[in-house]
């Protein structure tokens, strides 16, 4: 009953803009604006349209069958629309999820290093390329923004660019705690340990998506340190940007330029306000369910990456699979990720229905 009368208002709602988009008096930024929201109900009402019609040709169907001339045809045409109309209808529900604004956008990759040391940092290093590989699999750009490495080529920090289409609807539900079990390069008993890193994945925003007052920012310029180029400690190319407001502090100096390290920053920093911003916004609901795929919650432990058994198993939707070396080399991530996406959209579907 409760999807019956969404469709309803759904199919009211595009009758009236239409009628609205007709009206001499409409404004160029209501027409904008009106027509956009028809555009994309129309694909929707398409949809519905497609099963309301299903549905009218079985009942026509179940009418004949009591007429000896028609039944043979009747009973054909219903065994054809019966598991059909079922198709159409979950069709429609999946148009009718709300959409997450951030899904199309590209994203920013955090890793660091936890518990663990210089093990801890091996496996950031190990996940940032897994990664890095991932992106190359699906055709996506991986731009290196920010690199803190430690001792046997581990890595303390670690942030990436990812563009490319659809890449944070992808990559969203990576954010969290990897954990990894392993005998470190350093052990001389031949023992497993126990590390992790934290993964965080941003989607990336624009100027117009999180407003930044330039009055909230402190800004500071400085010679950069570490390894680098021949710029390394001759010129104030580093910048550190600090978001008064929230406390964020955004450091870059990745760049021989200090102009494009700020723009680097800032790109940062709208990602990690925007975060801050979701979180707030998604309390509420998280108050009154936990989502099947976790929270997305950086100290939230998603999964493990069991190098002695050659498996890989995610937490959150109890899923293991024995195929490590795939995982870690990007070509087996998207099983995981597939069963996450699904998960979520079962999830969703679920609470629709639900009303």
């Amino acid at each position: 009953m409760y999807l019956a009368e969404t469709l309803s208002r759904v199919l009211a709602r595009h009758d009236e803009l239409r009628d609205a988009l007709s009206q001499p008096n409409v404004t160029p930024d209501q027409f904008a604006k009106l027509s956009k929201e028809y555009a994309e109900l129309t694909p929707v009402c398409d949809a519905i349209s497609g099963l309301n019609r299903a549905k009218k040709e079985l009942a026509d169907a179940q009418s004949l069958l009591s007429d000896p001339d028609m039944a043979t045809e009747a009973k054909q045409e219903i065994e054809r629309l019966r598991p059909r109309i079922p198709e159409l209808e979950l069709q429609v529900q999946k148009m009718l999820l709300p959409k997450d604004i951030a899904d199309e956008r590209n994203a920013i990759l955090e890793i660091r290093a936890g518990a663990g040391g210089t093990e801890a940092a091996l496996f950031a290093a190990l996940l940032f390329d897994m990664y890095r590989k991932y992106a190359g699999v699906r055709g996506w750009k991986f731009e290196v923004m920010e690199m803190s490495e430690s001792d046997l080529g581990g890595l303390k920090e670690g942030v990436a660019e990812i563009s490319g289409r659809g890449v944070f609807a992808r990559l969203k539900f990576e954010s969290g705690v990897h954990r990894v079990q392993r005998v470190p390069q350093t052990e001389n008993q031949g023992r497993v340990h126990t590390s992790t890193a934290t993964v965080a994945v941003l989607p990336e925003m624009e100027d117009v998506d999180v407003h930044i007052d330039e009055k909230d920012l402190k800004i500071d310029v400085y010679r950069a340190s570490g390894a680098g180029g021949q710029h390394v400690n001759k010129t104030e190319s580093a910048v550190r940007i600090t978001h008064m407001p929230s406390g964020i502090v955004v450091a870059m100096q990745e760049e021989r330029s200090q102009i494009k390290n700020r723009a680097k920053a800032m790109k940062i920093l709208r990602a990690r306000l925007y975060e801050q911003q979701d979180t707030a916004r998604k309390s509420a609901h998280a108050a009154e369910r936990k989502s099947q795929v976790g929270t997305g919650d950086r100290s939230e432990r998603i999964r493990t990456y069991n190098f002695p058994q050659g498996r890989v198993s995610d937490h959150r939707i109890e899923m293991t699979l024995y195929n490590i070396d795939e995982v870690v080399n990007g070509t087996g991530l998207d099983a995981f990720i597939d069963e996450l996406i699904q998960r979520d959209e079962a999830e969703k579907l679920a609470a629709l229905n639900a009303g």
